[in-house]
């Protein structure tokens, strides 16, 4: 008997359902009873628990707003939106420095901090250093990182005073 839906191949499944009385036949091969009752609706429920939860079940991240997964990336190299970097973020982290070397951007001039943001923000790396050098006693690094941040404590009050 061939297959009801696909009409090519030998049905080899069977299901025989009752509604009321009468009962209704259908014969499928499997590729189309697969599609119709096993992956099609495993893929449907992933799509579901992505879109809600930004995960499919099978544990991988997926982006809500655009519904790319991390082996995508992997495979392409492409990301396929703004979201895709926040969501992301813990797994791309290795990939850009292994690529550029640092994960952080120091701007054009090469590390050169001239704005009053750019000051502030090497203030509070800084001071992260500071605590892990204390945590670690590690005193004679502390010292250096304290007089650099002194230095650029000054620059920030001269800034102000112009």
């Amino acid at each position: 008997m061939l297959c009801q839906n696909c009409k090519k191949r030998e049905a080899t499944i069977n299901h025989i359902e009752y509604i009321g009385n009468t009962p209704c036949e259908l014969h499928l091969c499997a590729e189309c009873a697969a599609y119709t009752y096993g992956e099609f609706e495993s893929n449907v429920e992933g799509a579901i628990l992505a879109g809600l939860f930004g995960e499919e079940e099978t544990g991988e991240k997926v982006c809500p707003a655009c519904g790319m997964r991390f082996s995508d990336y992997e495979r392409t190299g492409l990301l396929g939106c703004p979201s895709c970097y926040d969501v992301f973020n813990a797994e791309l982290l290795p990939h850009i420095a292994k690529i550029q070397g640092k994960t952080t951007h120091i701007g054009k001039g090469g590390g050169v901090y001239t704005s009053e943001h750019d000051l502030r923000m090497q203030l509070s790396s800084l001071q992260d250093e500071l605590e892990q050098a204390l945590k670690s006693k590690n005193y004679i690094k502390a010292s250096r990182i304290n007089g650099r941040l002194d230095e650029i404590k000054k620059k920030l009050k001269r800034g102000k005073n112009d």
